[in-house]
């Protein structure tokens, strides 16, 4: 018995050793794996909110000004807004503060920077489809109705005329306008089969509306 006691004795220090070495080298490799992680890799990276181009704010601001004279015509069957090339020069010349927009490339030239709109696509250039004169005209037409493409897309003041290639964005009282006008239109049409309260009641108010504009009148 004494000596089964000894084997078991002797065979239980054999394995605790080993037992610890497992429980340490798991511990490390943890620890490792724990050391070797990017704590900052379980959090996706944030994406930063692409700047818009200057130049696209530009043409936007420009096409909205109101002393850029510009006309409508139609190229290749495509109605388009567009203005002259000198017109464009003089825009320029007359409000300076409008190429603050461009905030580093301000100080480019007028002939440079219709350069870059047209190679960022923001402008092409045209040309009149009728060159010769009319008979019983002395000149071609300042504005004409139908234009095409330019091959040379190089900006020019000399009877160069310049389309913008971008959708200019509606305001939001203009898509709500363009939403409020049918149903308007729909429920006028539908005036006549409305219940007798509902006739009396538009009738009444529309009578109290121009009650009110007689006697702000008088």
């Amino acid at each position: 018995m004494r000596e089964r006691e000894g084997e078991w004795e002797v065979m239980r220090e054999m394995k605790k050793p080993g037992g610890a070495d497992k429980k340490r080298v798991r511990r490390s490799s943890a620890a490792v794996q724990n050391g070797g992680r990017d704590p900052s890799s379980d959090t996706p990276p944030r994406k930063q909110p692409a700047k818009k181009d200057v130049f696209q704010l530009f043409a936007e601001k420009v096409r909205d000004h109101k002393e850029l004279v510009s006309r409508w015509a139609v190229l290749q069957e495509t109605r388009v807004e567009y203005f002259r090339g000198k017109d464009f020069v003089s825009f320029l010349k007359n409000h300076p503060e409008v190429k603050e927009i461009l905030e580093s490339e301000k100080n480019l030239e007028v002939e440079e920077i219709a350069d870059v709109l047209l190679s960022k696509n923001l402008l092409v250039r045209c040309d009149r489809v009728v060159k010769t004169i009319r008979p019983g005209k002395k000149k071609l037409s300042t504005w004409p109705a139908h234009l095409e493409i330019f091959p040379d897309q190089v900006f020019s003041d000399n009877d160069a005329f310049f389309a913008w290639a971008f959708v200019k964005r509606r305001p939001l009282w203009q898509t709500l306008l363009s939403f409020f006008w049918p149903v308007l239109t729909l429920a006028i049409c539908l005036f006549p089969v409305y219940p007798h309260r509902c006739k009396l009641l538009i009738l009444y108010s529309c009578a109290g509306v121009l009650l009110l504009i007689l006697s702000l009148l008088l």
